[in-house]
């Protein structure tokens, strides 16, 4: 291999965690987006020489590669949830997670950080997993990682026109939600009086800081204990909370720093047993409980 093509090796192979990214705002999980990822590096060693050579910008290539992989992917993603055993939810990552959460933390524009920070909130991906997959393909790739319309419509096989139409109808059920979304600074102190009143046994301070028509989903994918329907209303949600807590005496509740803002993992001696996450209106008030449990879901915070 000559020092020029070792050099662009180098590049292409120093894209990975641009492309493991963008998959994961797509499909959701670390695990999908790997598979993604693995497909588009398969698909570029496979192109001749001249052809990676007449490739003028191969971060925007494996860009447009990955996402029509995960184009696909999310065209047959409804048939396998409903095949999923219970609730299905995102994977849930840390902030701290530097290829999935935040780029490179030593570096780059801070504002930049924080907007891809917020863009792996559980509530956002929530949103995101009831979007049609060309809606969620447009909105990752314009309103995450500021890719032109004009390349989205190479990706997608439509017009610019119709792609800022998708991205712009994939942003108004984005932004209704975050409207309703109590500010970060509040959101972290209700949810420290929600963690206070669970661990205390308080129903009634529980119930206190739930929304009436509060939703609880909780993730075992089959292979731990998990509600397998949604639980509604405060009282039904608070007791529910309640006898996870009595039932797990020795479990270590640890504050952990979320897209959403802060959210907590629970650990026994066998390691992390769950991540989670809270939605807080702006009657500060918890109106979603996401509560992942599946192993499989959390593989980056052990």
């Amino acid at each position: 291999m000559s020092g020029a093509t070792g050099l662009a090796a180098d590049a292409v192979a120093g894209e990975r965690g641009h492309l493991l990214g963008v998959a994961y705002r797509m499909l959701g999980t670390v695990a999908d987006a790997e598979d993604a990822v693995q497909e588009t590096y398969a698909r570029w060693y496979r192109l001749t020489d001249a052809e990676r050579g007449a490739i003028a910008v191969p971060r925007a290539w494996l860009t447009r590669v990955v996402s029509r992989v995960c184009l696909d992917v999310l065209g047959s993603a409804r048939v396998r949830r409903e095949q999923y055993v219970g609730e299905w939810l995102p994977e849930p990552v840390p902030v701290t997670d530097a290829v999935l959460a935040g780029g490179d933390p030593a570096g780059g524009d801070p504002a930049e950080r924080v907007s891809l920070q917020e863009s792996v909130a559980m509530a956002l991906l929530v949103v995101l997993e009831s979007l049609t997959p060309a809606e969620r393909v447009a909105f990752v790739l314009h309103d995450v990682f500021a890719v032109p319309f004009d390349e989205i419509a190479e990706t997608l096989g439509r017009s610019s026109a119709a792609c800022r139409q998708l991205a712009s109808s994939a942003r108004r059920r984005v932004h209704a939600t975050a409207e309703r979304t109590a500010p970060r600074p509040r959101r972290d102190a209700l949810v420290q009086a929600f963690a206070a009143a669970c661990l205390g046994g308080d129903l009634a301070a529980l119930v206190a800081v739930l929304a009436p028509e509060v939703t609880l989903r909780s993730d075992g994918g089959g292979v731990v204990s998990a509600a397998r329907n949604p639980v509604r209303g405060a009282v039904s949600v608070a007791r529910f909370l309640l006898g996870i807590v009595a039932k797990n005496p020795d479990a270590q509740i640890e504050e952990a720093h979320t897209g959403n803002g802060l959210g907590y993992v629970w650990r026994d001696d066998a390691g992390v047993r769950g991540v989670l996450t809270l939605d807080i209106a702006d009657d500060d008030r918890v109106t979603d409980v996401w509560m992942v449990m599946n192993p499989a879901k959390l593989s980056r915070w052990t």
